[in-house]
């Protein structure tokens, strides 16, 4: 028997309806992504009721342990202490190397701190905190040498031995900008006695160290107390495209900086000298 048109027009009608009651469930829930796993870092961190931070213990005044069995200690050791009781958590430490600290963060921490200068390259792997310090490239030397090493074409000369740690920042710095001059690595605790027993010339180092190992040794002054060679800003690692964590650190920060506990915990490591460049 033909269809009528009045069918016809029924069918089309019934047809372009639950097209459009599909289109309409589709646009209105979507397909859940395929991680599922979408809980932020806080959520996680809350749910084992442990927080693990990342850090060298290797650079004082922010990061330090003397020997294996000692525990760790330094301005952004307390800081991170801090944060871990305004969430009501326990800390754990993984120790790292500059070298590995990427990696590690990566695999197994939280958080990363301990005098971390922010720069794109870290940058395109994690998120950064708000600057904690303002900061840059100086000397530091024995004292009778300041004037001899105030440029960089000062240092960069065959008969001047610059040392630094090898896999951070300083290591970048000194083969850029020495090239034609000695360059050695040297473990980072006791790399400053290297520069008081004459076994090296010259650590151009981030200020707020130099201002520090001044401070600790009395043969050892900063080349320029109030300049640096370059600009940096130093922060805490953070796991990437995580805003939720990212804020609420951010957050505890901000009041962290303002209301005097920074001030406090840093005092306790270097007196009145102020870190920021």
């Amino acid at each position: 028997m033909p269809t009528s048109t009045t069918d016809k027009i029924r069918k089309l009608a019934t047809t372009v309806c639950v097209t459009a009651l599909l289109a309409v469930t589709s646009c209105a829930a979507p397909d859940e992504p395929e991680n599922q796993d979408s809980a932020s870092r806080l959520a996680q961190i809350k749910e084992r009721g442990e927080l693990v931070a990342c850090t060298t213990g290797d650079y004082p005044p922010f990061t330090v342990q003397e020997n294996e069995e000692d525990d760790f200690e330094g301005i952004d050791i307390e800081m991170v202490r801090d944060l871990a009781e305004t969430m009501d958590v326990e800390l754990r430490i993984e120790k790292s190397s500059w070298g590995s600290l990427m990696d590690d963060f990566l695999q197994k921490c939280d958080i990363a701190v301990g005098g971390i200068s922010m720069n794109p390259e870290r940058a395109e792997q994690v998120f950064f905190t708000e600057p904690i310090l303002e900061d840059g490239k100086t000397p530091i030397t024995r004292c009778e040498n300041v004037d001899k090493y105030k440029t960089i074409d000062d240092i960069n000369q065959p008969s001047v031995t610059s040392i630094f740690l090898e896999g951070g920042t300083n290591e970048k710095f000194a083969r850029a900008n020495y090239p034609e001059g000695e360059l050695v690595t040297h473990d980072n605790l006791t790399i400053f006695d290297q520069l008081v027993d004459k076994k090296a010339d010259v650590m151009t180092t981030d200020r707020a160290e130099a201002l520090y190992i001044a401070h600790e040794y009395d043969e050892l002054c900063v080349v320029h107390e109030n300049e640096t060679f370059d600009y940096s800003v130093m922060g805490y690692m953070l796991p990437q495209s995580d805003m939720v964590f990212k804020e609420y650190v951010d957050q505890w920060l901000q009041i962290a900086l303002n209301d005097g506990t920074y001030d406090e915990i840093s005092k306790e490591w270097v007196g009145d000298i102020d870190l920021n460049g």
